[in-house]
């Protein structure tokens, strides 16, 4: 049984520009926020600028922040942060359920989808191993695979973001 999810207490921040470097700093801050007070997840939102810190490991959270800050983010050396950019032309796959994610139907078969292929809508793209049963997960949009968010066999919950697919017009 999951462990229940704990609630994310809101934390004062001001949210800068985009492209600022206090932008950095906010997410420095957030990560500190992350590590200090034992959460799996935070998430400040305005009005142009989403930054999500996520730990998917005891070491290093991972970052969602905008594509201006991506690069500064990436390239500090002091942090083990990791920079994804989910704009709003991306399309989530999200997790249906809770779950075991899977990128293949067997540990020796390849992978359903790579980073950079073209999918199309409805075709499958994981599985999600719920209660012993195998439930595949598939594409919302045709389009191609711009980041897959989540590593081979580790665990997810409800609405977890999996997949990112950048739209084909």
């Amino acid at each position: 049984m999951p462990a229940p999810r704990r609630a994310t207490p809101s934390v004062p921040v001001s949210v800068p520009p985009a492209g600022d470097e206090r932008v950095v700093e906010l997410t420095r801050r957030l990560a500190s926020v992350l590590t200090e007070l034992g959460l799996s997840e935070v998430e400040v939102e305005s009005a142009d600028l989403r930054v999500r810190v996520q730990r998917t490991s005891v070491v290093a959270p991972t970052v969602v922040a905008p594509a201006a800050v991506a690069a500064a983010v990436a390239t500090t050396p002091e942090r083990p942060l990791v920079a994804e950019v989910g704009g709003p032309t991306l399309v989530k796959v999200e997790a249906p359920m809770v779950g075991t994610f899977y990128r293949a139907s067997s540990p020796t078969a390849d992978p359903y989808v790579q980073e950079g292929d073209v999918v199309k809508e409805g075709q499958v793209l994981c599985i999600i191993e719920a209660m012993k049963l195998m439930n595949e997960i598939e594409s919302k949009a045709a389009g191609r695979v711009a980041k897959i968010l989540v590593e081979n066999s580790q665990p997810v919950e409800y609405g977890q973001p999996l997949f990112l697919i950048e739209p084909q017009a």
